[in-house]
């Protein structure tokens, strides 16, 4: 998701974000393709095979028909029996979070509309090291993999909270605050500046 909407930023494509549920019914999603082919926008379904299996057989033929009107390069197309405008750079992307319950397996004729792309767990020492060098630190490879231990411990041995957070959100939001504080104290050493931004970014949410 957090890809898809970043890939829309850098080529200037707004996107509309759907997170899918078994009430979207196939005049819903109707609607939703008729903006998004109106409007040249992309569209990302979020968990997406939350959908029931009925719903999901008519929205194959839906985007499929936005499809063929793109690949014939129209500029209008007949769409639920109403003749609409299309603007090429339309698109749809769709998440899925198979194996969890009320999950429904797609359609074969719909997965042939969508290119699959397996996601995989980012390298947090590799993030962590760039950003801190864009925020200006010099010493940033020792620091980003102290930075990962202690988040990686903290993850692991503390309780379960619900306002704990380990993950990359809050890695980035610390981050800048590091950086923050090192644009103030340019010739300070790192080390203090990084474990001051981890001290008061991270104290009063500990329980």
């Amino acid at each position: 998701l957090r890809q898809t909407k970043d890939l829309a930023r850098a080529i200037g494509l707004s996107i509309v974000v759907f997170n899918c549920s078994d009430q979207m019914t196939y005049l819903v999603m109707a609607q939703i393709f008729m903006g998004l082919a109106q409007t040249g926008a992309w569209g990302c379904f979020d968990e997406f095979n939350r959908i029931s299996i009925e719903v999901l057989s008519v929205v194959s033929t839906q985007y499929k028909s936005i499809l063929d009107a793109i690949r014939e390069r129209a500029k209008s197309f007949i769409f639920m029996d109403e003749e609409i405008r299309l603007i090429s750079t339309v698109g749809a992307f769709i998440t899925m979070n198979p194996g969890y319950a009320g999950r429904t397996e797609l359609p074969e004729n719909l997965k042939a509309l969508f290119r699959s792309c397996a996601m995989i767990v980012p390298d947090l020492t590799f993030i962590c090291e760039n950003m801190l060098m864009s925020e200006g630190f010099i010493i940033a490879r020792p620091l980003s993999r102290k930075f990962v231990t202690l988040y990686s411990l903290c993850k692991e041995l503390l309780s379960k909270q619900m306002h704990y957070d380990w993950g990359l959100r809050a890695v980035k939001s610390l981050l800048r605050q590091a950086g923050t504080l090192k644009r103030k104290e340019p010739e300070a050493d790192e080390n203090p500046v990084l474990c001051r931004a981890l001290r008061d970014f991270n104290t009063p949410k500990i329980t």
